[in-house]
């Protein structure tokens, strides 16, 4: 991964992996909005019955 502030997108994504997070637990945690992060939220919703935000 290439680009700005993906070291916070990494270091998400590890952190719920290291707890086995279930696509549904990462689509509960609260993201502030605008963020970079949030678009592990909005992949997590997509995953998850299709439920995504930001189309």
């Amino acid at each position: 991964m290439i680009g700005p502030r993906v070291a916070d997108v990494i270091m998400e994504a590890v952190a719920l992996m290291e707890f086995r997070a279930s696509a549904e637990d990462m689509a509960r945690i609260s993201h502030p909005h605008p963020t970079y992060t949030e678009a592990v939220k909005e992949a997590a919703l997509a995953a998850t019955a299709n439920r995504a935000i930001h189309v």
